[in-house]
């Protein structure tokens, strides 16, 4: 194996390539590249062989990287007494070819979904034996280089190399794929590190989601836990959040809906039909109910439809002590929060105080007595124009929301006034 350690080849290229017995003769053709994920998810378990002899039916057959050995001239044979097994028709295997190539794939890293078009593969020598072999994924190509090498089969490979090799590469090593991969039975399922994901910007994973195939998209979107999910859900449109949430229960929507901003759950079950929005709300937290069945009530197109119910509103005579004490305990999407709004004993505005005044401040320092920020309001029915007139005469990131009593009742942050804007667009 000496000759042929860290020697790189692929897919396509290994693809239809004869296997030869101990003794020469050709055993099988190379049909398809099975990986065992729970095992081992960097190696080729094996190669799946179509056999030639007229005796072996038509099952294919499984031979491991290990019963194989590569000749001098590159050629795959199998070791004196090599064995084989029967592919089954429940096989758990994860095949590169039938559930790889042209699947599409989420590159985490970019940020993106894309389409496979390759898969290269190096061929190693065992540490613990040089005349054993294993086969390992180095990464997957994405670009034109592997869609060339796929078109040109059955040329010469190192005519195809030659002329692939002209092309500049585009891949992604193995170990960051995030693989959307299918069982024999094609369903889904999904081999995704809910780390990486719950680290991309809610946009980020909602641009996958909306990119991704329907089974695939489905399949991702109920693999994430229901803070993330919530979060994805604020930021596609309310097409795909039907869809997103078409074959989940009740009970499960609700989950994720208790982690979303009160204003964009609103939003969201406004969008429903009446017995599918009182079924969620049933299956809500008194408290959260409470607060979505409020904002339910507003016009879509006004302030009260637009605002949230989180906000941090203190006492006028609060100290800045009281205000970071009130920071910590913030159940809300904290990095909205710019300003920290006093009101006076019937629930109105007094003052507005942008956050970073309380950073520079000493804890015993009345929030009242710092310098305030210059206070805009509207009405809960100010309309969707008003609101965005407002946003851009006073270069606003929030906007309080009143009632009639001028006491507070909600936000609107400025990526609801984008959100409106877009969707007018």
């Amino acid at each position: 194996m000496t000759k042929h350690a860290n020697h790189r080849t692929s897919v396509s290229a290994l693809m239809g390539a004869a296997v030869l017995d101990a003794k020469g003769n050709t055993f099988g053709h190379v049909k398809e590249f099975a990986v065992s994920p729970q095992v081992d998810a960097f190696h080729v378990y094996g190669m799946v062989l179509k056999r030639v002899s007229p005796n072996s039916g038509k099952r294919s057959v499984v031979v491991a990287i290990t019963e194989l050995q590569l000749t001098d001239d590159g050629a795959m044979q199998l070791r004196e007494n090599g064995r084989h097994e029967i592919l089954g028709a429940d096989d758990t295997y994860l095949l590169l070819e039938r559930d790889l190539l042209d699947q599409q794939i989420i590159d985490v890293h970019g940020h993106k979904v894309v389409r496979v078009n390759d898969v290269d593969l190096i061929w190693e020598s065992a540490t613990e034996d040089s005349s054993i072999i294993h086969l390992r994924i180095a990464e997957v190509e994405i670009g034109l280089r592997g869609a060339i090498r796929r078109l040109l089969k059955g040329l010469p490979l190192a005519t195809v190399h030659r002329i692939a090799e002209r092309l500049p590469p585009s891949v992604i090593p193995w170990k960051f794929v995030d693989l959307i991969d299918r069982d024999p039975a094609r369903r889904v399922r999904l081999k995704i590190e809910q780390e990486s994901l719950s680290k991309m910007h809610p946009s980020d994973l909602a641009d996958i989601l909306e990119e991704l195939a329907p089974a695939e998209r489905q399949a991702l979107f109920i693999s994430l836990d229901e803070e993330v999910a919530a979060e994805a859900l604020e930021e596609v449109t309310p097409r795909m959040q039907q869809t997103l949430i078409e074959s989940l229960d009740s009970e499960q929507i609700a989950g994720i809906v208790e982690e979303m901003d009160p204003g964009a759950a609103a939003d969201l079950l406004s969008e429903l039909s009446d017995e599918r929005s009182e079924a969620i709300l049933d299956e809500m937290d008194p408290e959260e109910r409470q607060e979505v069945e409020e904002l339910l009530e507003f016009s879509g197109n006004s302030a009260a439809g637009r605002m949230t119910t989180e906000y941090l509103a203190l006492p006028r005579n609060a100290s800045v002590a009281d205000a970071i004490d009130a920071l910590r305990e913030y159940e809300g999407d904290v990095e909205t929060v710019n300003e920290v709004y006093l009101l006076d004993e019937e629930g109105q505005i007094v003052a507005l105080v942008p956050l970073v005044q309380l950073l520079l401040a000493e804890t015993e320092t009345p929030v009242d007595s710092l310098p305030h920020g210059h206070l805009v309001s509207c009405n809960v029915d100010a309309n969707g124009r008003k609101v965005a007139e407002l946003f851009d005469k006073y270069n606003l990131r929030a906007l309080p929301v009143v009632d009639h009593n001028k006491k507070l009742v909600g936000v609107v942050h400025a990526d609801q006034v984008i959100a409106l804007l877009r969707a007018k667009n």
